[in-house]
Formats: structure tokens, sequence, C-alpha cells
């Protein structure tokens, strides 16, 4: 007898689940993509290395955009650049791909000095936790000793 209520109980259950599951479900509408407040285009060469900066800055502050990096003797990396900006120091998170190889992506931190219009790629001691690299917390961002200063440029479409 304790059986069957159990199975009654059971067999109730999946009734009202299937009968929940021809109800029309409601498909969420994706909201329109926000425009940036602003677009900015940034180049930096050095002896055979260029670096290309596209950002887009929008209304909360927050920084999207794309990045190539061509390094001598290295495969030319691609990729998009996401962050913000503390003070005057911008950290993004660079996810990239190097060469042709579209199996692997790599992701790195970043920081970017904004001294008078230029972008300056600051060197800093950087730890991976949980696969993920970060900036070591105390422990300084050089921006004077440095290879990168990104110069504004016009934005080209492609």
């Amino acid at each position: 007898m304790k059986n069957l209520g159990v199975f009654c109980l059971l067999f109730s259950c999946v009734i009202f689940g299937s009968c929940k599951n021809n109800q029309s479900e409601k498909i969420p509408v994706a909201a329109p993509e926000e425009a940036p407040v602003k677009v900015e285009c940034y180049t930096a060469l050095y002896e055979k290395d260029t670096i290309a900066l596209k950002m887009n800055t929008f209304k909360d502050g927050h920084i999207t955009g794309n990045m190539d990096m061509v390094m001598a003797n290295t495969p030319k990396y691609v990729g998009e650049v996401a962050g913000e900006f503390r003070g005057d120091t911008l950290f993004v998170s660079y996810t990239y791909i190097q060469g042709n190889n579209k199996e692997t992506t790599f992701k790195n931190p970043m920081a970017f000095l904004k001294r008078d219009n230029q972008l300056i790629l600051g060197n800093g001691k950087i730890e991976v936790t949980l696969g993920a690299g970060h900036f070591v917390s105390g422990e300084p961002i050089d921006f004077d000793r440095v290879k990168y200063k990104l110069n504004p440029v016009d934005c080209v479409t492609k």
C-alpha cells in the first residue's frame, strides 16, 4: 500500500510536470546593443613591433575594444580588450589568439596609464590563480621603463 502511494505521487508529478512543459515559454528579447559614447584609436611603434588599439567607452565607464599586436619573430596577436579606468589607469583583460591558431585562446591582464594623450603600457608582476592571470596585489606596475607608448590616431573602418 505504501508503494502504491509513492507510485501515485510520482505519477502525478510527472503528469503535472509534462503539462507545464507544454505551455508556451517566454523567449527573452535581446536588448538593443548600447552604442559607445566615445571611440578612440591608438597605435604604438617600437623597433619592429606594432600595437593597434580601438577602444569603445560606454556610459557606465566600461571599456571594450580590439587590439592587434605584431611583435618581431612571433605570430600576430589578435584579440579583444575589456575593462575599466581606475583613476588614470586603464585595467583590461586581453583575450586573444596567436597567429592562425584559432583553437587556443589566451587571456592576460594589461594596464595602461593615461598620461597626456598617450596610453602607456605598464609592466607588472602577474600571477595565475585558478587559471586566471592578474596583477599581484601590492606590487607596483612600472610605467616609466616601458617599450610601448600608444599615441592617438584617427580610427579607420575596415
